[in-house]
């Protein structure tokens, strides 16, 4: 009797929607669309991430570069897909933070998608042109006051992250700079190298080989904590700017409505990646700390940066679509 009952029950689980997907999942190759063109540092870390997360889930997970429309593309064809686990993508601080920020989207960037977990971060530097007197933020802040309307900094784009941080800065200082926004970060850091701009927020790793050769100067990082590769040079929490925390992050969403099952075991397997001895390693060429979260934690950070972005756009007056 009691044998009988316990195939019955088990017979009624197998019955209830998903049950047998979940436990079944994956069973075919999964997509992981990327926001970006091929080759850049986005997709570095999306193919260097799913090699791992494949064979820890036994299937491929193919890498679909998908750039169009700055991200927005994507994300429509992440939010469109079906929930059954088998179409991911890899958001990041534009998609999921600055750009909803600062100008209407076709996608709602919580509503839309499915947290499954962060992959990892990399801190903005202040950098500064080698001529600029200033050593230190403090010295920045009072150069830049004492010369107004003669100091520019350069940025990847109007409404990138790195043009939102500098304009935090400039609300933060009380300070006035003229905006030159470029079309990608390697001509503003031509122009900054060769004078033309004084100043910019540019991510870690774009910085660093200019770093190196002594072309510009680091006066601070973002971020809670110093970052391995510039040991000497404090954040811009330390010098004074509390909650000065501004990242530019990776994780994996999908579309919303997944099986919870599903989403748990994507986001273990993905921590168990990003906590292998050498992922540190592997993702130091892109100045990007492995920094696992919960679903739900990345789904708070998201939510929290786009609040933060808001805000600041609101209070600058940035909206790119008006």
């Amino acid at each position: 009797m009691q044998r009988r009952q316990l195939l019955q029950a088990a017979s009624a689980a197998i019955a209830l929607p998903g049950f047998a997907f979940a436990q079944a999942y994956p069973s075919k190759p999964i997509r992981y669309i990327v926001p970006v063109a091929a080759g850049g540092g986005n997709d570095m870390i999306a193919r260097v991430v799913t090699e791992r997360w494949g064979k820890l889930l036994g299937q491929t997970m193919a890498v679909d570069n998908q750039s169009g429309g700055g991200g927005v593309v994507a994300c429509q064809l992440t939010a469109n897909a079906a929930p059954d686990g088998y179409t991911l993508m890899q958001g990041y601080v534009a998609t999921h933070g600055t750009t909803p920020a600062t100008r209407k989207v076709s996608y709602d960037a919580i509503k839309n998608f499915t947290p499954i977990g962060m992959i990892g971060a990399t801190p903005n530097v202040l950098v500064v042109n080698a001529e600029v007197p200033a050593k230190n933020v403090d010295e920045f802040v009072k150069y830049v006051k004492a010369n107004p309307g003669k100091v520019s900094y350069g940025s990847a784009g109007a409404g990138s992250l790195t043009h939102l941080t500098m304009e935090l800065f400039k609300q933060e200082t009380g300070t006035t700079m003229v905006h030159i926004p470029y079309r990608g970060i390697a001509p503003a850091i031509t122009d900054l190298v060769g004078g033309q701009t004084q100043a910019m927020f540019p991510g870690l790793a774009a910085a660093l080989p200019h770093l190196r050769t002594g072309r510009m100067r680091a006066l601070a990082v973002t971020g809670k904590r110093r970052s391995p590769q510039l040991k000497d040079v404090p954040t811009m929490e330390e010098v004074g700017f509390k909650g000065f925390d501004a990242m530019q992050w990776y994780g994996s969403v999908g579309p919303a409505g997944m099986p919870a099952d599903i989403v748990r075991r994507l986001n273990e397997t993905q921590v168990a990646v990003l906590k292998s001895p050498d992922m540190a390693e592997k993702l130091a060429g892109e100045a990007v700390e492995p920094w696992p979260m919960t679903p739900e934690q990345f789904g708070q950070y998201i939510a929290a940066d786009i609040a933060r972005w808001t805000a600041l756009a609101k209070s600058r007056g940035i909206r790119l679509d008006e």
